[in-house]
């Protein structure tokens, strides 16, 4: 049990590494809240929430190797890994707009 506190510990500390020193992790989570005021803002129903949460939670950032030396297999890997994450912030986009255009339109049409 005491391992999987630690492994806990361990992982929150990377969160917060992450969100308070990484510039990825600092608009992902300016994104995030502001998806999160969104949404409630035009009322998503609860499969729209969960879309957008999973969306949040999508995007992860890989962890360099520590090196000094260039290595051509590390590089196609952080390459693959980048890709990766590119990949997952232009779904996230794809479903973020999918999920908020038509509801901030019925919204707007509301306030009318």
């Amino acid at each position: 049990m005491k391992t999987f506190f630690n492994a806990v510990l361990f992982a929150s500390q990377g969160i917060k590494q992450f969100f308070s020193h990484d510039r990825n992790g600092k608009i992902q989570m300016v994104i995030g809240i502001t998806a999160i005021i969104l949404g409630f803002t035009v009322s998503l129903s609860s499969f729209q929430w969960l879309l957008v949460l999973f969306c949040i939670g999508f995007i992860e950032r890989y962890c360099d190797l520590v090196t000094t030396n260039f290595h051509p297999g590390i590089k196609i890997i952080k390459d693959m890994a980048a890709g990766a994450v590119l990949v997952a912030s232009i779904t996230s986009l794809i479903i973020g707009l999918i999920i908020f255009i038509p509801a901030l339109v019925q919204f707007l049409n509301f306030l009318k």
